[in-house]
């Protein structure tokens, strides 16, 4: 059974940036698609971002675009998100995912696994 800790969030301000982390164990993701889903107070869940499993295709939900950056390292078993520019409206808590399949592109996304999430806040 694979387990997703997120870490990296935290309380900044507009306009700064934070890098969330995603360390995998128990699976090797280097054959999954990752990605990156967030769900603000009082709203549904949504998609932020993927990442195929080889790397080279990305996925980001059109209000992210330009600003987030998804990316992987496989030799560390850890998915990232790069988040510059950031909104109020970015506040929420933010959930690493693991394609439920092999060899996937990632979007549409199809999660078998997620984490517990960790939160990230944006004052204005």
């Amino acid at each position: 059974q694979v387990q997703l800790v997120e870490s990296g969030g935290g309380l900044v301000q507009a306009g700064a940036s934070l890098r969330l982390s995603c360390a995998a164990s128990g699976r090797a993701i280097s054959r999954y698609a990752m990605g990156w889903f967030r769900q603000a107070p009082g709203k549904e869940r949504e998609f932020v971002a993927a990442i195929s499993w080889s790397g080279t295709s990305t996925h980001y939900e059109d209000s992210v675009k330009g600003r987030f950056t998804i990316s992987r390292d496989n030799a560390r078993n850890t998915v990232y998100l790069q988040m510059n520019s950031l909104k109020p409206e970015d506040t929420a808590v933010y959930y690493c995912v693991l394609d439920r399949l092999s060899d996937g592109l990632g979007y549409p996304p199809n999660p078998g696994s997620w984490g517990q999430g960790t939160q990230v806040t944006v004052s204005s």
